[in-house]
């Protein structure tokens, strides 16, 4: 896997100017990444970022701004005026952010626009490979008798790692303590560590560590089962718990003041590249499914997961202002 990420980060290379680039400025496309280089996230960027290179011809470099959940690098786009810079946004900071935080420094709703929808990267909760923990029961049995000592990683405050633990406590009755890091990679340097006794994240941010056997997932919260992770039960399989299919979609948005015209092209191109057979492969190789959708498919998940959000936050009282 890490050659994998080597490789795909080799291939953003500088290339030619292409048509879509000649309308910012002979500026190249800049895909600003909400977390730190190395998870789900960070590694479809730069697959993207080198497909469209070859595509459209034009120099693409993925940005890495991790911090506060994805509102760091969703306020840098919202704000971008170079007319070449889009995010690869994900819940976070577009669904979650605006049912936890009063004031934030953008409107998602208003100072984004959705270009295309890309790919499900399901959530999973894991532990070690030596954990005493052997099955999703087995965790939540002990944090029933142990309310508010059993740990579980994410990948920050107010993300959808977040409240997918969270999610998770509720469904089934009980207090997870969560503690928060700045992206995957901590969250599972910590987990191997023993610092925490789960992690809630990605499958593709899990599965190096799973092929490596470091790591066992105990459930996907997904609807069908993940063979790239040892065919894991889903989590209302394993803790026989409803409404555990959460999408964590990934998708592609931009500024709102960009041309609509531009819009439409980069979305096409982000459609081609992701229906390509190649793509589906890469992508199912981490752990994630190739979902393609345009700007009306997106706004829909958009709508969705905001509500989904705004449930799981009411429910739990979660407030991180």
């Amino acid at each position: 896997m890490k050659k994998l990420f080597l490789g795909l980060a080799a291939c953003l290379a500088l290339a030619p100017l292409s048509p879509l680039m000649a309308q910012t400025d002979s500026k190249p496309l800049r895909i600003v990444v909400p977390f730190a280089p190395g998870g789900a996230q960070d590694v479809i960027a730069r697959y993207l970022g080198a497909k469209l290179t070859g595509k459209l011809g034009g120099t693409v470099i993925v940005d890495n701004k991790a911090g506060a959940g994805g509102i760091v690098a969703a306020d840098a786009v919202a704000k971008a005026t170079d007319g070449a810079t889009v995010l690869m946004a994900t819940g976070g900071a577009i669904t979650v952010a605006p049912q936890l935080q009063s004031k934030l420094p953008y409107d998602p709703r208003h100072d984004l626009v959705p270009v295309a929808l890309i790919a499900d990267t399901p959530m999973t909760v894991a532990v070690r490979s030596d954990s005493a923990y052997k099955t999703l029961a087995d965790a939540l049995r002990d944090a029933k008798a142990r309310p508010g000592q059993v740990t579980y990683a994410s990948t920050g405050n107010g993300t959808v790692s977040h409240l997918t633990g969270a999610l998770l406590g509720q469904a089934a009755g009980v207090t997870l303590l969560h503690v928060p890091y700045r992206g995957a990679a901590p969250a599972l340097t910590d987990l191997m560590g023993g610092q925490v006794a789960m992690i809630v994240t990605s499958a593709a941010s899990i599965d190096p560590m799973v092929q490596s056997g470091k790591a066992r997932v105990l459930g996907t919260f997904s609807k069908a089962h993940l063979p790239t992770l040892g065919n894991p039960p889903t989590v209302g399989e394993a803790a026989k718990l409803r409404g555990m299919e959460v999408p964590i979609w990934v998708g592609v948005m931009a500024p709102a003041r960009m041309p609509a015209e531009q819009v439409k092209k980069l979305s096409a191109a982000l459609l081609e590249v992701c229906q390509l057979p190649e793509t589906k492969q890469h992508f199912a190789q981490l752990g994630a499914v190739s979902t393609c959708g345009g700007s009306a498919e997106l706004d829909k998940v958009i709508a969705e997961d905001s509500q989904r959000w705004a449930n799981v936050v009411k429910l739990g009282g979660i407030k991180i202002d």
